[in-house]
């Protein structure tokens, strides 16, 4: 070939690949094609890490267990309007990005169940935001019959009403409701029946939590102890019976708010001592720190150390009962010989002083200086103000509006929506 027929043949080859790279897609700044090729470019896929923030463990600690850099988890959590002092071990936190870089794109710390800090990295820099979840909210309806306990009562009435913590949660609340008639850990029986009307709330990742006790039901013995909730002129919250009886009384049923009763009144063998001698009381196994409330207003009479009893409290109240508090860790601010305390103030802590073998709250009620039995002297205790006049009749309308829905089966009720 002459040298003439080569120039023309290498021109026509160099003009074709040009005219084909004009057909081709230009690779946009970044692409590793940019660099190495089609063959090196990957395919651009995100990536999320979960984890949770351990005990005793700081979150730029955890950041940097995650790969960030000491400098830049600091920078982190320095965007965040968050006390690093004040976030509870077992908080979520998650850590996105994708392939092109290894470093995170966005951190998100679950603040709470309807409550996330977004943090999203800008370059070298971090901007935090807070969203907060929208919550469903219905009324709903459950029905549940006593085996063994309030809590499987509650646990086989709801089904797929109720899931998780929610369950207690609703627990608790009826407990509360009729804490001043009836001691829920000891005095339910079998057959024991319980509805309650109350809202529920959804997150939007399906976690629930219980909103207000509209009405609830206690049936026991074939007799209905009802509850009805009203809001009071001054904002407080009672709740009344079908006939506008306060369900509040002089006295509550028991000492602590959560509680699981460990021992009788009666006869029992001594945990040290090994001997049977009468047991002149109740006791609530508890953790230590738990708080022990008065369970009616009163006067400090005592406030120190005795012998078995170990750091104990004693009350006398209006009518001339003395209660007895005793195993105490320690003792609420203020409590000493003299000082007056309402009922419900917290004032002593669950401990396990004196003769004692775990922690626990050991209660006695004493009439006349004569142990009895706290259940039925408690029982006795007068009731509440019943309501009268236009207030009574607010309270039929409320009732009234209500006492349907307590007759529907089990299950939603009212759709109330966000």
């Amino acid at each position: 070939m002459s040298p003439r027929a080569t120039r023309l043949l290498f021109g026509a080859v160099v003009a074709g690949l040009a005219i084909a790279a004009l057909r081709l897609p230009t690779p946009k700044f970044g692409d590793p094609r940019v660099l190495f090729g089609d063959m090196a470019a990957p395919d651009l896929q995100p990536w999320t890490q979960h984890d949770t923030l351990g005990r005793g463990e700081t979150l730029t600690g955890l950041l940097a267990r995650r790969g960030l850099s000491n400098t830049e988890a600091s920078n982190v959590v320095r965007a965040t309007p968050l006390n690093p002092r004040r976030i509870p071990a077992g908080m979520p936190v998650e850590l996105r990005g994708d392939t092109t870089d290894s470093r995170p794109q966005e951190i998100r710390f679950r603040l709470a169940v309807d409550r996330i800090m977004r943090v999203a990295r800008n370059g070298d820099s971090w901007a935090a935001t807070e969203e907060v979840l929208p919550w469903t909210v219905d009324t709903v309806l459950l029905r549940g019959t006593v085996r063994e306990h309030l809590y499987q009562a509650i646990g086989e009435g709801s089904d797929s009403l109720l899931a998780g913590r929610a369950r207690d949660e609703l627990a608790w609340a009826i407990a509360d409701i009729y804490e001043y008639k009836i001691d829920m850990s000891r005095e339910l029986q079998q057959g024991d029946q319980v509805r309650a009307l109350f809202e529920r709330h959804i997150a939007p990742d399906g976690t629930m939590k219980i909103g207000t006790v509209i009405a609830a039901g206690l049936q026991r013995a074939g007799t209905e102890i009802q509850a009805y909730r009203m809001v009071q002129p001054d904002g407080r919250v009672r709740y009344y019976d079908e006939r506008g009886r306060s369900l509040a009384a002089t006295f509550l049923r028991a000492p602590l708010q959560f509680r699981r009763i460990s021992s009788n009144f009666g006869r029992r063998r001594h945990p040290i001592l090994g001997t049977m001698r009468a047991h002149q009381g109740m006791d609530y196994a508890a953790n230590a720190g738990t708080p022990v409330r008065a369970i009616g207003d009163g006067t400090v009479i005592f406030a120190g150390t005795r012998g078995g009893y170990g750091n104990v409290v004693e009350l006398r109240h209006i009518n001339g009962m003395v209660t007895r508090y005793a195993h105490l860790r320690g003792f609420a601010k203020g409590i000493r010989r003299g000082a007056r305390v309402s009922i419900g103030e917290e004032i002593a802590y669950v401990g396990s002083t004196g003769l004692s073998t775990a922690p626990h709250l050991h209660f006695e009620v004493l009439i006349g200086g004569v142990h009895r039995d706290p259940r039925r002297a408690l029982a006795t205790a007068e009731a509440g103000p019943s309501l009268t006049g236009n207030a009574l009749a607010q309270f039929e309308a409320v009732r009234d509006g209500v006492s349907f829905a307590l007759e529907q089966p089990a299950g939603i009720v009212r759709a109330l929506g966000n």
